[in-house]
Parts: structure tokens; sequence; C-alpha cells
């Protein structure tokens, strides 16, 4: 049996790197879209994955990645949508924020976390149907499932994530396809650097890699349409 194919956006670092390792560990090929490919670990070269280079706010982009894995594959099993940004934005901002400096910020949380996974998706979509088994994984935060910080345009574009994880796991149901939003709270990863916070108690993003593989591995009569995680107790999360 041909081995799984799996793409992959953000894993050079953090998250995405840490399923692209689990995920190879469990026997899928992978194809690592990256804005950078010299940024690639060297572990994760050594697997020699199919590397493309990957422009998030490129509307070409998500065709070629998806093409890509096709053309060298014949197909595509699994989608993991990792790569996003955060940034300060905020409604009530102090000192205030200039109306150019607000536009530029939100233009790129909704290029790279939302145009963009969108595009994949839907670029994806046939193989993934194809597949009988097709998986899609967006990596959302529980700021897609509440608001706690004032963080505004990264918590609408994070709620927006988790409905293109609904939106693809309807699409293409009958087919065999299913989707999880993965939703986890502090992270160690470098975009939490700047939180004042117990780096070894929250959670890992090996944690973060194991339940993806375990959802990607579930059966089609065991959807997870979301998943939940977090350090700290949370009423809700």
């Amino acid at each position: 049996m041909t081995a799984p194919v799996a793409v992959l956006t953000g894993a050079s670092r953090g998250i995405g790197a840490a399923i692209a390792r689990e995920l190879a560990a469990r026997g899928h090929q992978l194809v690592l879209g990256l804005r950078d490919p010299d940024a690639l670990p060297g572990d994760l070269a050594a697997l020699d994955p199919l590397v493309v280079r990957y422009d998030a706010t490129d509307p070409a982009a998500a065709r070629a990645l998806a093409g890509a894995a096709e053309q060298r594959f014949g197909r595509l099993d699994v989608l993991v949508l990792s790569a996003g940004i955060s940034g300060p934005l905020e409604l009530r901002p102090d000192p205030p924020q200039p109306d150019a400096e607000m536009e530029e910020m939100l233009e790129q949380l909704l290029a790279v976390n939302v145009k963009a996974p969108f595009r994949l998706v839907r670029a994806a979509l046939p193989a993934l149907c194809r597949s009988g088994r097709g998986r899609v994984v967006v990596l959302a935060s529980l700021s897609g499932k509440r608001v706690l910080g004032l963080n505004a345009g990264y918590q609408m574009t994070k709620h927006a994530a988790v409905a293109l994880a609904h939106a693809a796991r309807r699409a293409g149901w009958e087919e065999g396809l299913r989707a999880c939003a993965v939703c986890p709270g502090f992270v160690a990863t470098d975009m939490t650097l700047h939180h004042d916070l117990p780096r070894s108690e929250i959670t890992q993003p090996e944690d973060l890699a194991h339940l993806v593989a375990e959802v990607v591995a579930l059966p089609n009569t065991a959807s997870v349409p979301e998943l939940l995680v977090n350090w700290r107790y949370e009423a809700g999360a």
C-alpha cells in the first residue's frame, strides 16, 4: 500500500515542525510548503521531503503546492495548516494606533491566517476527497473559541480558522473527508516568547503533534471536529 501523503505549511519550526516529525514517524510522506526552504531543520531535511516554496500572501501559491504534491506522489491524503502570524490589533489601542498601521496589520493577519488557508483547502479538496479518508487539520487557537485578551484582530482570524475546519468537514463529508480545528492555549513556541510564562509547564509543540497524529489516524467513523487543548484550568476551555 502506498504511504499516505501529508502536506503541511509552517513546518520550518514550532508546532508545524513537530507535526511533520510525528507524521513522518508514523509513515507519511511529507510535502512541506515553506516561505524559506533554506530554513528547514536538518532532521526534517534528512527525511527527504518534497519542499515547495510557499508564500501565504501569494494567491497562486495554494494551487502550486497542492499540484506539486499530486504531481510527485499522485495523491494527497492529509493537509495540515499550521502557518500563522500574530500581531497587536486592538479595538481600543492605548496609545492610539495610526490608521495606516492598523490597516497594514489587519491585511497581514487576514492574508496569512484566513485567506491563505481558505485557498489551500479549496485547492487540495478534490485530491483529499479522492483519497476516501482525507484529513484537514487547521491550527486555530483557544482565541478562536473565546475572547480573553484585547488582541481583536488575531482573535477574529482564529474564529475564522475554526469556521474553515467546519466548512471543510461539511464540504467533503460524503467522500470521507474529516476535518479538525485544533485550538491550543499558550504553546512553547517563538510566538509566546514575549509572555511571562513557565515554559516547561505550558503546552509543548510535541504534545500537539501527538494529538494531531492521533486525529489523523482515526477512522471515518470517529470524527473530531474541534480539539481544545489547554495547560491550565479555564472554564469552557
